[in-house]
């Protein structure tokens, strides 16, 4: 299932609704300064570092690379296991159920040691291992969004952690926070939403899923708007402050040159 929007297309369409357009439409028209690559990299070390806490996690986008869209359909799979006991999970799905318990019968608990009781309790045991994934894809209403780590508790829902580098916890932090809420929500069950950033010594962690959950009504009216403006014609925003704050877009050398013509030829 493809999308339309991202977190990034997202936030950059806060920031400007041209810049949004030319995210989508022409990407290749955005320069970055070596700065603002040597903070990309910066951001990703950090993530890493976070991640590697979780030494038993599954990184997604080992698997599929690129193919983003791909993402939600494989997250989706690795989350159901968790409540599928091992017998089943290779049993071909086109088999009666019949033909499933026999098969689960010869592939778990064979042992003459190991009694009935024993191998229930030993499914639960494997069930209740968490399950965690890096960059997990959700998609909904249109937008795909790739979550740093999911852990999956024993009844099902989800601890979602997304790393940031910085060391405040920023208003731009929380409106990246609130969409993949917004969207993770509405896929699976939210347990706990933290962002991990980065203190003195160690990973500072907040849990802001009461927060986030209530912006839900102003994410929804803000993605129909974005929904609008990608699927009309190119935006004549003017340049201003928006070009440099949150973020200085990578987009103000091409909207700097139209400015220019319109003074050389106005």
């Amino acid at each position: 299932m493809s999308h339309l929007l991202s977190k990034s297309k997202y936030i950059r369409g806060l920031q400007c609704d041209r810049a949004l357009w030319l995210d989508v439409h022409n990407p290749r028209l955005a320069k970055y300064t070596r700065e603002q690559m040597q903070r990309f990299d910066r951001g990703r070390e950090f993530e890493y570092a976070f991640k590697a806490t979780f030494p038993q996690g599954i990184d997604i986008s080992d698997e599929l690379k690129r193919n983003v869209d791909a993402y939600p359909e494989l997250t989706a799979q690795l989350l159901d296991r968790l409540h599928t006991p091992s017998p089943l999970r290779g049993t071909p799905p086109n088999l009666g159920g019949e033909q499933r318990d026999t098969i689960a019968d010869n592939n778990f608990g064979s042992s003459p040691k190991l009694g009935e009781g024993d191998r229930r309790e030993a499914v639960v045991e494997e069930c209740a291992t968490p399950v965690v994934l890096f960059e997990a894809g959700f998609i909904f209403d249109d937008v795909l969004v790739l979550a740093d780590v999911v852990k999956q508790n024993p009844d099902g829902t989800l601890d979602i952690y997304e790393v940031k580098s910085g060391n405040t916890l920023s208003e731009t932090y929380k409106r990246d926070a609130a969409l993949q809420h917004y969207v993770i929500s509405h896929c699976r069950e939210v347990h706990t939403f933290n962002i991990v950033y980065s203190g003195i010594d160690d990973f500072v962690t907040t849990d802001l899923t009461e927060e986030l959950a209530a912006c839900h009504d102003e994410i929804e009216k803000n993605i129909a708007t974005m929904k609008e403006i990608i699927r009309g014609g190119e935006p004549a925003t003017p340049t201003g402050q928006h070009c440099i704050e949150p973020y200085a877009c990578p987009y103000q050398h091409y909207c700097a040159q139209g400015v220019r013509q319109m003074s050389l030829f106005g």
